[in-house]
C-alpha cells in the first residue's frame, strides 16, 4: 500500500480529519485539487460555509414551464420547485421520509388518519405566516375536478382534509395507508399562499424554500437569492440554473467554468471529465429508468401480441453497453427500481429474442411491422442514439421502427403524452404505491401508456390499505407480472444518476429519491 492510500483510508475509517489528509497529501506532492477530487469521490465533505454564487447547467426546460408546481415535468422545474419551496415531508439522503415544512406527523392506528403539525414561525417569502389553510387550499389546487395537475392521481387516496387550528392539518384518506407520509413529498406539493376567498397564488412563485425567486424565464435560466428567514441552512448566497438541453455544450460549459455542476453527462465522453483534475464525476444509483412508454389504445399498439414482440425486439444489454457505457441495469419493463420495497423481477424476462418476437407478430396476424417512434434528446441523453440502435436491433424481427427525431424544446408539452409511442423518462418513485399511482392507474394524469387495466387498479386500491406485510407483497407482486405482460412499457434500464461539478463545491451525503441530490443540490451544496 502506497503512503497517499494509507492515507486515504485513515480519513474514509475517521482516523484523521480532512485538514490532516490535505496536507498529508501536498507533503507527497498533491496538489489541492487534486486531494479535493480524491476526497469528494469519497464522499468526505468539507465543513459547509456560507457565500458564493452558484451556477448550475440542466439538461432539461422549455419554453412552455410554468411556476404551476402540477405542471414540473423535469429536472430544471423540479429544480425551481426545491429550491423554493417545501413540502410537508421530504425525503432524506437515505431514503427515509422526514418532516420538511410539517415538523411532525402521526397516523392513527388503522393508517386511516394522518396529522401533520405545521412548524412554528415558518414564513412565505413576502413575510406572511404559513398556517394550515395555506396547506388546505394548496392540495385542493391539485385535487380539484378541474385539476390537470400530475399529483391528481397520487392524491386520489384521501378523502378528506381539514384544519384544526393554524398549525394543524388531518388528513382522512378512503382506506388505511402506511405509505401516505411519501405522498405528500411529491415535488408537485409546495405549500403554497392562499389566496383571500380560496385558491392559491402560484404565479408569483412565492413560496417557503430556501430561495427567493428573482427571475424566471421559462426554457433559459431562473435566478434566485438566499431566503434570510428560512428555516434551515442554507450556505451559498444565490443561484443561477441554466437551460442548456445540448449534452456537448453542457459538458463545455462545466470544463471552462461557466457552470459549476451539469448533471446528466455525456457518458461517452465521461472519460475527459474524469482526468481533468479540476472536476469530479458523480455517480448515484436511483430509481430512476429510461423508457419507450407506447399507447396501448391506438393501433398497432393496442394489440398486447405486438406489445410484446416490440418487446422482444430491443436489446437492451446492447444498449446498455454501447451508449450508456454499463452505468445502470437492464430493464424488465417493470418500473419498480430494485431497490424498491416489494419489487419483483416479473417472468419471463424480456430479453432479445428476434424469433420470440416473430412469433407475437404472427400471434397478432403480421409478418411484419412499421411503426414510429418519437424522440429526442431532451427525454434522455443517448434517447435518439438509443432509438436508433433499438430500429437495428429489430430489423431481425421484421420490424421497421421509423425514428423521428422531435425538437427538444417542445417535447415535453407537445410529443409525451400526444404521439403514441415515445421514449421518455422517469425519475422513479421509492414506494410501489406512489409510482403505480403516479404512471399507471388508470385516471393518473401521467398515465402514458393509456393503460387501463381493471385487476391492477383493484389491486391497487386494495394493497394500499392492506396492513398484513405478506399479503401486501403478494398484490404488488401480481401488479408487477400484469404491468410486465399487459402493459405498454418498454424499460430499455434503470439508469445510474451521472453528474460532475467543480472541485470548487462541495456536499455531504447525496440523496438518490430524485436527481440533482433529490431536486435540493442548491439548497444543500456550499463552496468548499
Amino acid at each position: 500500500m502506497s503512503e497517499l492510500e494509507y492515507w486515504k483510508q485513515q480519513i474514509k475509517k475517521g482516523r484523521i480529519g480532512r485538514r490532516e489528509f490535505m496536507g498529508r497529501a501536498a507533503v507527497l506532492g498533491v496538489t489541492t485539487a487534486m486531494a479535493t477530487t480524491m476526497l469528494s469521490k469519497m464522499g468526505v465533505a468539507a465543513e459547509p460555509k456560507k457565500g458564493g454564487s452558484l451556477k448550475l447547467g440542466i439538461g432539461a426546460g422549455a419554453t412552455t414551464d410554468s411556476l404551476d408546481p402540477g405542471t414540473y415535468p423535469d429536472n430544471c422545474t423540479g429544480l425551481l420547485g426545491g429550491s423554493t419551496g417545501n413540502q410537508l415531508a421530504m425525503i432524506d439522503a437515505t431514503g427515509a421520509i422526514v418532516p420538511d415544512l410539517a415538523e411532525s406527523f402521526e397516523p392513527s392506528d388503522d393508517a386511516k388518519s394522518w396529522v401533520f403539525k405545521i412548524r412554528k414561525g415558518v414564513t412565505f417569502h413576502n413575510g406572511k405566516t404559513v398556517t394550515s389553510t395555506d396547506v388546505l387550499e394548496t392540495y385542493r389546487h391539485h385535487m380539484g375536478e378541474e385539476s390537470k395537475s400530475a399529483a391528481k392521481s397520487v392524491l386520489d387516496p384521501i378523502a378528506d382534509i381539514k384544519a384544526d387550528g393554524p398549525e394543524t392539518v388531518i388528513f382522512t384518506l378512503k382506506s388505511g395507508s402506511a405509505d401516505f407520509p411519501y405522498i405528500t413529498s411529491d415535488y408537485h406539493l409546495p405549500i403554497m399562499p392562499a389566496k383571500d376567498g380560496g385558491g392559491v397564488d402560484w404565479e408569483s412563485g412565492i413560496r417557503t424554500g430556501a430561495f427567493v425567486l428573482d427571475n424566471f424565464e421559462p426554457g433559459v435560466s431562473f435566478k434566485m437569492t438566499r431566503n434570510p428567514n428560512y428555516h434551515g441552512e442554507v450556505w451559498v448566497d444565490d443561484c443561477e440554473v441554466t437551460t442548456i438541453a445540448d449534452v456537448t455544450a453542457r459538458s463545455n460549459a462545466l470544463t471552462t467554468g461557466e457552470v459549476h455542476y451539469i448533471d446528466r453527462c455525456d457518458l461517452k465522453t465521461l472519460g475527459m471529465l474524469q482526468q481533468n483534475p479540476d472536476l469530479a464525476v458523480l455517480e448515484v444509483t436511483g430509481y430512476g429508468h429510461y423508457v419507450l412508454p407506447m399507447f396501448v389504445d391506438t393501433p398497432p399498439f393496442d394489440n398486447v401480441d405486438v406489445r410484446t414482440a416490440l418487446k422482444y425486439a430491443i436489446n437492451r444489454e446492447d444498449i446498455l453497453q454501447k451508449l450508456f457505457l454499463g452505468h445502470g441495469t437492464p430493464g424488465n419493463d417493470n418500473p419498480i427500481a430494485p431497490t424498491v420495497k416489494y419489487a419483483f423481477d416479473p417472468q419471463p424476462k424480456f430479453t432479445y429474442d428476434p424469433e420470440k418476437a416473430k412469433f407475437h407478430l404472427k400471434k397478432a396476424g403480421l409478418d411484419t411491422l412499421k411503426v414510429d417512434l418519437s424522440t429526442a434528446d431532451a427525454a434522455f441523453a443517448g434517447a435518439v442514439d438509443a432509438a436508433i440502435l433499438y430500429q437495428e436491433h429489430a430489423k431481425a424481427a421484421g420490424i421497421e421502427i421509423n425514428v423521428i427525431r422531435e425538437p427538444d424544446d417542445s417535447y415535453w408539452n407537445d410529443v409525451w403524452l400526444k404521439k403514441p409511442w415515445v421514449a421518455s423518462y422517469w425519475n422513479g418513485r421509492p414506494t410501489c404505491d406512489w409510482m403505480f399511482s403516479t404512471a399507471y392507474a388508470a385516471e393518473a394524469a401521467w398515465n402514458d401508456t393509456h393503460w387501463k387495466n381493471p385487476r391492477f387498479n383493484e389491486l391497487l386500491l386494495a394493497a394500499r390499505s392492506e396492513t398484513d406485510d405478506k399479503k401486501r407483497g403478494e398484490m404488488y407482486t401480481e401488479m408487477q407480472q400484469l404491468l410486465h405482460d399487459d402493459g405498454g412499457l418498454i424499460v430499455m434500464m434503470f439508469n445510474n444518476y451521472v453528474s460532475a461539478h467543480s472541485n470548487l463545491l462541495a456536499h455531504g451525503p447525496v440523496a438518490a429519491n430524485l436527481e440533482v441530490d433529490g431536486m435540493k443540490l442548491a439548497q444543500r451544496w456550499w463552496f468548499a
